[in-house]
């Protein structure tokens, strides 16, 4: 298996991992009986579920490009030193973004989004032919 189908099965499980992450925290906040039901009547988030929420959405974002990208490189057997790089980036970017958002830390977290974003738009030039 390539490195880029590699970063792309880490990706996946990083959002399993983190889409457990914010269920249970979603227990621990609303309790389990509510959020086993319709969620209608729930109060607001917590401010930590709230975030976890938005890593999820975030990471799954992230992955709506990717992903695509990276199966279609396999499909097409394009498989470069960049896209490689490219894929590596994504996903170490995405583990660092994700940790940075849980802890709520500011002004870097944005710098590995865009690390992410840099590694997505490697894969895609290369897909391109740019």
């Amino acid at each position: 298996m390539t490195i880029e189908l590699t970063m792309l099965a880490y990706s996946v499980a990083l959002l399993l991992g983190l889409i457990a992450l914010q269920a249970t925290v979603g227990v621990l906040s609303q309790g389990l009986i509510p959020m086993a039901g319709a969620r209608d009547q729930l109060p607001p988030p917590k401010p930590f579920q709230a975030r976890t929420k938005r890593v999820v959405d975030n990471h799954r974002e992230g992955l709506t490009l990717f992903a695509p990208l990276v199966l279609i490189a396999a499909a097409a057997h394009i498989h470069t030193g960049a896209t490689a790089l490219g894929a590596e980036m994504f996903f170490f970017a995405r583990l660092a973004h994700a940790g940075l958002y849980l802890v709520g830390a500011p002004l870097v977290r944005p710098l590995a989004w865009a690390v992410g974003i840099a590694g997505t738009v490697m894969i895609l030039a290369a897909v391109i032919g740019a």
